[in-house]
């Protein structure tokens, strides 16, 4: 039976993100009802908010989630009722072109519950990549749900879901980060911080982290960063090339997604080195380099999609590894707060003051 539960929503581009009602079914075949027990704050809800991904309004925001499976549909044998799981926006197919040859992590046709949820006058929603977590309960693909051990706290488990995999996987996956490497990020928010410790769990000897907010750098030295960078008051590139020998790093992670940052990434690592963008640039960017910088230079660049994770793989590790005390997943939980305080926890990220405000649900 469809049950009603409170939600945020967006209705309209730059309009307010507010609390509201919405139906959610009973779960289809290969689709699964979670009861959502917490779920973080991320910049690209702020994105949905004003129109700077898509026009499919009314948006149900929320992605970066974890909770309860509490329903499951026909077929559906992965997960069952009970199941403690990660929200993730990319529920492989297992047939197409990428996932055929043995690259799952690059599928080229993830999907999404079949069904949609609505406002109670019937008015289909868009979920936030899929998912749609600022919600009590919330319906997905089945392969959206990833199991983990059910005994590190939603709040930092959800986190998986989105921003930290993302930064860690741009460093270890996309990045390709190993022991010894030397490693600048630019953007020392939350999925930048988060490349900082994928690349100190590996093993980077030397980690630069670059922002304009001595807050922010502060933040980059707690997850591993072995030096930080003013770049609104010093050279990024100058300075990065002086604790390198004069040489440059082996690997550049762009985490803000500004032309003049890329730039600064692209001219600040080594001959032969990799650059990496996991930040996500606004539809009207444009970048401009020249061509024989970018032969002379050699190495990669490189984009990263979701850290090029693969759910069912990572999560459970990274979870492991938190449990371990090898990586603090919990340092990136600023505050917990209220459904109704998403509208209130946007305009502190966009100041700057947190690095992960956590929505928690009853």
């Amino acid at each position: 039976m469809a049950v009603e539960v409170r939600a945020v929503v967006a209705s309209g581009k730059g309009g307010p993100a507010a609390l509201t009602t919405i139906v959610v079914p009973d779960p289809g075949p290969g689709e699964a009802v979670v009861d959502v027990q917490a779920c973080g704050v991320c910049h690209t809800d702020l994105h949905y908010v004003q129109g700077g991904i898509g026009d499919e309004f009314p948006y149900l925001l929320g992605h970066e989630a974890a909770g309860v499976v509490c329903a499951v549909g026909p077929g559906v044998t992965d997960v069952a009722p009970g199941d403690f799981v990660v929200l993730n926006w990319r529920a492989i197919c297992g047939s197409c072109r990428a996932c055929r040859r043995g690259r799952p992590w690059y599928c080229f046709a993830t999907h999404n519950a079949t069904q949609k949820m609505t406002l109670t006058d019937g008015t289909p929603l868009s979920p936030a990549l899929g998912i749609g977590a600022f919600a009590e309960k919330t319906l997905v693909a089945a392969g959206q749900c990833t199991k983990v051990d059910p005994g590190v706290p939603a709040t930092v488990a959800g986190l998986l879901g989105c921003g930290v995999m993302a930064g860690i996987g741009a460093a270890v996956h996309t990045g390709g980060v190993q022991r010894g490497d030397s490693v600048a990020v630019f953007g020392c928010g939350g999925v930048g911080d988060a490349a900082i410790a994928g690349a100190a769990l590996v093993g980077a000897t030397t980690i630069i982290g670059v922002d304009v907010d001595d807050r922010k750098l502060d933040w980059a030295r707690e997850f591993g960063a072995t030096h930080t960078v003013n770049s609104a008051t010093t050279d990024p590139v100058a300075a990065i090339r002086g604790l390198t020998g004069g040489h440059g790093v082996d690997v550049a992670i762009e985490a803000v997604g500004a032309p003049q940052v890329y730039e600064q990434a692209f001219y600040s690592r080594d001959l032969a080195g990799t650059v990496v963008l996991v930040g996500v640039p606004r539809p009207e960017m444009e970048l401009t380099l020249p061509m024989l910088e970018v032969f002379g230079r050699g190495g990669a660049l490189k984009s990263s999609w979701y850290g090029d994770c693969l759910p069912e793989r990572d999560f459970p590790v990274l979870v492991d590894l938190h449990r371990q005390g090898r990586l603090p997943l919990d340092r990136f939980v600023t505050e917990t707060i209220g459904i109704g305080d998403v509208a209130a926890a946007f305009e502190k990220m966009e100041r700057g003051e947190v690095l992960r405000s956590v929505v928690v649900l009853p």
